[in-house]
């Protein structure tokens, strides 16, 4: 007999469930980097229980396990509570059993939203957009690298083998043969993707070796970035059934590109349905070039979420494809900004700053917190790059300990984003930043052990 709880889940979970026993749900939450953490149990007990708990401390804790101090006071990991967000209802096709992920919304105890909670975060910046009268529109790149396995972390990272016997080669972008390499991989991201609902707008080969970029669709930016979470767990299953992984690091191959999450933005007018960017005669308005003013103005106190490890910033170099200014262009993928070929209707800006190792909901938050400033300042850019903007001046924070810093001197970026949250973030990245301090690195030992 099917639960009654599945009734309200996306029809992609039902027809997955459909005929079968439903053996496990896992009651998940994004924590600051993107990790999914919770509880998994019986389908049994899950149709029985409204509510679950997890301690704040999951958002205190850092991409190697360790624990950042709580700004807020003593760290006395009270439990928060988890409501599950039956419309997040996915398949985990890749268990042994059957099994389904929700996604869950995370309360403090007196039912007001846990301002560290990273879905919370985008939520509260999206509700501003709406308090205006607007709706946010994304659409997000994902790019990744397949690779060959790596079980020690002092060895290079290498592309994986492919089924030529040959290891994939770079500059091949565009290449369906590259793509053919690894085909199978390809074939399993489908079709996990089809049984948990998701539609992906294409998929094709980039430029580094075994680097591979998926388009979604556009849409709301909660939903979107809901999918983005999947989407990361899901691909690396898919590598894993083949014999390689596959990561979302900004730069995991020396002399390699790196991989970004571009984010197309467009805004929506709620009572007209009508996009904000363009005029009734199709026309740039004023409120499209304020939103490309505040991306210029406040993204380098965003850095810091777009580009959350020191790993991000190697991703940040001349002549490797990626974006190291604030510039804006219609169809210039050398600016940070960049005005994509479109109609009236589909009149977006795209932000190729972020990197795919960033928490989605928070990359989400932080380039829309952006836009929104520039929509309530009111601002004009800068002119418009008509050349290579590869040749501009620096412009951006080029480590994480800048970048953090932009971050907490904004107090722009703190009132849209939240200042609990924003305190929480950057103790958590501090302590990251200073565990990698304490690294000494195969460089410093080649160059320096009997030269200094």
């Amino acid at each position: 007999m099917k639960p009654r709880w599945l009734d309200d889940t996306p029809q992609a979970a039902q027809n997955f469930v459909a005929g079968r026993r439903l053996d496990e749900v896992e009651c998940i939450v994004a924590d600051i980097a993107g990790v999914a953490r919770g509880k998994a149990m019986p389908a049994s007990k899950f149709a029985t229980q409204e509510r679950f708990f997890l301690p704040n401390s999951i958002f205190l804790q850092t991409i190697t396990g360790e624990w950042a101090d709580n700004p807020s006071g003593a760290f006395t990991e009270p439990d928060m509570i988890l409501i599950p967000d039956f419309s997040t209802t996915a398949a985990a096709p890749w268990t042994a059993d059957v099994t389904l992920m929700v996604i869950h919304d995370v309360l403090d105890q007196q039912g007001q939203p846990v301002p560290a909670a990273p879905r919370n975060v985008l939520k509260r910046v999206v509700q501003l957009y709406e308090d205006k009268g607007w709706s946010p529109i994304v659409a997000p790149e994902m790019e990744f690298f397949l690779v060959a396995r790596n079980t020690d972390p002092n060895q290079p990272i290498i592309p994986p083998m492919g089924r030529t016997g040959r290891r994939a080669a770079a500059k091949q972008a565009y290449s369906m043969s590259a793509v053919d390499e690894y085909g199978k991989v390809i074939d399993d991201i489908y079709d996990f993707a089809e049984a948990q609902g998701f539609e992906i707008d294409g998929i094709l080969q980039e430029g580094g070796a075994g680097q591979i970029e998926i388009n979604l669709n556009h849409g709301d930016p909660v939903h979107l970035a809901d999918q983005i979470f999947y989407f990361k767990r899901l691909i690396r299953e898919a590598a894993l059934r083949h014999d390689c992984f596959a990561t979302f690091m900004a730069k995991p191959i020396q002399d390699e590109p790196g991989s970004a999450m571009h984010i197309h933005h467009s805004v929506v007018d709620i009572k007209t349905g009508k996009n904000i960017f363009s005029d009734a005669k199709g026309r740039e308005t004023p409120e499209f070039l304020h939103f490309i003013a505040g991306m210029q103005k406040h993204l380098p106190a965003g850095i810091a979420l777009l580009a959350p490890y020191v790993n991000s910033y190697r991703r940040y170099v001349p002549d490797f494809a990626a974006p190291i200014n604030l510039e804006w262009g219609r169809d210039n993928r050398t600016t940070g900004l960049r005005v994509p070929v479109s109609g009236p209707e589909a009149r977006r800006l795209e932000n190729r700053l972020a990197g795919m190792d960033c928490n989605p909901y928070l990359g989400l938050a932080a380039s829309l917190a952006c836009g929104y400033l520039g929509l309530i300042e009111r601002e004009t850019p800068r002119a418009e790059c008509l050349g290579d903007a590869y040749m501009s001046e620096d412009e951006l924070p080029y480590n994480l300990g800048d970048a953090l810093d932009l971050l907490q001197e904004s107090t722009a970026m703190r009132e849209v984003l939240g200042g609990e949250f924003t305190d929480v973030y950057v103790a958590v990245k501090r302590n990251e930043f200073k565990e990698f301090l304490q690294v000494i690195s195969p460089w410093e030992r080649e160059h320096l052990l009997l030269n200094v």
